[in-house]
């Protein structure tokens, strides 16, 4: 499936469902599903994220790893995610941390080839269109994106564990330069393991769209292996925005 509609449809999602506001607090809890009751199919606030010509989804559910509930998600030649829809700066929030254990690798994951986007695991940040912080070309772009597709985000970064590709890269998706795919874990160190992540959004932003970021509007978790037929499993734990030290 093309990451041009996983683009699409993450913004689809995300301006359907209601939102957390940051409030003024040291950190900012998107995702507390330790705090979950296990079984459940979405944690709450999380709304499924699925694609029409995807027909195969992604399985997530509450489970237990050891002693905290996480989101285990088994993928299988499938495509889905989760999402929630928030608002918060990320001048003033520019810190993502969260933790995710995966499995095994793609053998066919590819960043550069639109036949490879699949992943054991990424996380999306998404943002809304500012006309003041975006650069003319950017936004003749938008405009005519938005006359196809309506409401959509000015940008998303994709945090992604993949297979083979350099850990630092960034490069644009294989569908759409409103994407862009950080590569923050790559080959199989850490595999099996639960692996800590910390990333300053508001300074991914800069580097990957050399402008100043507008306000996060969206978060989604995913494992998807529709494309290159395989399979994965993968565990997300629970994600925070906090202030810069």
């Amino acid at each position: 499936m093309r990451q041009l509609s996983r683009f699409l449809g993450v913004c689809l999602v995300i301006c359907s469902v209601g939102f957390v506001q940051a409030d003024g607090g040291p950190i900012m809890e998107i995702g507390k599903f330790s705090a979950e009751p296990e079984g459940a199919a979405a944690p709450a606030g999380w709304k499924p994220l699925t694609f029409k010509k995807v027909q195969k989804h992604t399985v997530y559910t509450l489970v237990k790893d050891g002693d905290t509930v996480v989101v285990k998600a088994v993928s299988q030649a499938a495509a889905s995610g989760l999402t929630k829809e928030v608002k918060i700066d990320p001048k003033e929030y520019p810190i993502v941390r969260w933790r995710w254990k995966v499995e095994h690798l793609l053998k066919k994951s590819d960043v550069g080839r639109k036949d490879g986007d699949d992943y054991p695991a990424r996380l999306y940040v998404t943002f809304e269109y500012d006309a003041a912080k975006v650069s003319f070309g950017r936004k003749v772009k938008y405009k005519a994106g938005r006359a196809i597709f309506g409401d959509i985000p000015i940008g998303a970064l994709n945090y992604i564990w993949d297979t083979k590709a350099p850990v630092g890269d960034i490069v644009d998706n294989a569908y759409t330069d409103f994407a862009k795919m950080v590569v923050i874990r790559s080959g199989s160190a850490g595999m099996g393991t639960w692996v800590e992540q910390e990333r300053n959004v508001y300074e991914d932003y800069k580097k990957a769209f050399d402008e100043e970021p507008s306000l996060i509007n969206g978060v989604a978790i995913m494992s998807d292996t529709d494309n290159t037929g395989e399979s994965a499993l993968a565990y997300f734990g629970d994600i925070i925005f906090s202030k810069a030290p």
